[in-house]
């Protein structure tokens, strides 16, 4: 299995993951809203539609088309001080975060 096969099957768990925590309905932002600068547009989205329309589309990209990853991938932090700060539940929020740690690790190391 190659690190793109890996990295799909990840994002589909994040996506997985997402679903079971009633995080993945979401009106998608406004086109503007794709326009930020700001780390994970935090000034014009939540974490969660980043994830959803920024994150996962991006790397679903990369491993539709085979390409090299970016050198590097610190996304879990993020999602973690975001899951504690909204109170979600224990068991989700590790879940999610041992999804995204394990994303992170797979962009990162290769």
């Amino acid at each position: 299995m190659t690190v793109h096969d890996e990295l799909g099957a990840a994002l589909r768990e994040l996506e997985a993951t997402m679903k079971a925590a009633s995080l993945w309905r979401m009106e998608r932002p406004d086109t503007h809203a794709f326009d930020s600068v700001q780390p994970f547009c935090i000034d014009t989205m939540t974490l969660p539609q980043w994830l959803r329309f920024v994150f996962i589309v991006r790397l679903e990209g990369l491993v539709e088309t085979r390409s090299p990853m970016p050198a590097q991938c610190d996304v879990a932090p993020a999602v973690e001080a975001w899951l504690t700060q909204e109170g979600a539940r224990a068991s989700d929020r590790l879940l999610m975060c041992r999804v995204v740690e394990e994303i992170d690790r797979l962009v990162t190391e290769n």
